[in-house]
């Protein structure tokens, strides 16, 4: 998902940043660049920071041969398996 439209910043890239120590929106704007243009998204972005509604959640990465089936919450199986490749 992204999180600051004007800089194409992801939900994993502000994840990212608070793994690796920022805890203020300054920290955010300086390593990433989220909130620096229209400020919308610096709510939003605060959310991920220690203390904040989304703070510790971390989204699973997808790594290259992951089955789009292992990243569904149901138990269902899927009508098409499909593999994610790099080029």
């Amino acid at each position: 998902m992204f999180i600051c439209v004007c800089n194409a910043i992801t939900e994993r890239q502000v994840q990212g940043a608070v793994a690796r120590g920022a805890s203020t929106l300054a920290d955010l704007q300086g390593e990433l660049g989220v909130a620096s243009c229209c400020g919308c998204c610096a709510e939003t972005a605060t959310e991920y920071l220690p203390g904040g509604r989304y703070a510790g959640q971390v989204t699973a990465p997808q790594t290259e041969g992951t089955r789009v089936s292992d990243a569904a919450n149901d138990a269902t199986a899927p009508l098409v398996e499909v593999l994610i490749r790099r080029a």
